[in-house]
């Protein structure tokens, strides 16, 4: 035994080309859209988003640091100090903005969807993508930051039970669902782009 290692296997050449490839038609299809990513908190909105974002070699926005800074505070404070109701007043006029602003990659807050005229602007604007996740994965993302406002509670996993029954049925109406599994990022990337290469009727895209 010469004791070689085995080299890993790598993606064949063929298939790194027609990724690209799809990628430049989604990003040029898209025209001045945005693809506005919605989901619970622990989706992967921000994540997933990045990286969409740098396969499309488009800007990603945060809506959440976007509201931050306009508010000069953060969104902690905001819900402590003003409430729910005026955050989410300021989100939505926050998103409306961003929303004339594309092309880019849009990660919205949890809530931000559940707003009818959000939703509306997002139709007109863009092109929304539901990351959907298991109440069991998103537990295990939010059980490692400790700072959203919602889940500042005894029973984190209730509200997040009960945030799933209110909201999965309003995200369902996105234009386009992908689901946010545990497991490399770049592998939901993959479908998010082909889905989007469908959707925009990109040539050459197979199904």
């Amino acid at each position: 035994m010469s004791g070689t290692q085995p080299l890993k296997s790598k993606p064949p050449a063929h298939d790194a080309a027609r990724k690209s490839e799809e990628a430049t038609s989604v990003a040029k299809a898209l025209g001045s859209r945005s693809i506005v990513l919605v989901g619970l908190m622990g989706a992967g909105k921000t994540t997933v988003g990045r990286r969409l974002a740098n396969r499309l070699d488009l800007p990603f926005v945060d809506a959440d640091t976007e509201i931050e800074k306009a508010a000069g505070s953060s969104i902690a404070d905001i819900f402590k100090e003003f409430g729910e109701a005026h955050f989410r007043d300021g989100e939505q006029r926050v998103i409306h903005r961003l929303l004339g602003e594309g092309p880019q990659i849009l990660a919205t807050g949890g809530g931000a969807f559940m707003n009818p005229a959000t939703r509306k602007a997002t139709q007109e604007n863009g092109i929304s993508i539901w990351l959907k996740a298991d109440l069991d994965v998103l537990m295990k993302r939010v059980s490692r930051r400790s700072h959203r406002p919602l889940l500042q509670n005894d029973d984190p996993e209730a509200v997040m039970k009960r945030l799933i029954d209110e909201r999965y049925p309003i995200y369902a109406t996105a234009d386009l669902s992908i689901d946010s599994k545990e497991g490399p990022h770049d592998a939901v990337v993959d479908e998010i782009v082909h889905a989007l290469a469908i959707e925009l009727k990109c040539g050459g895209t197979e199904t």
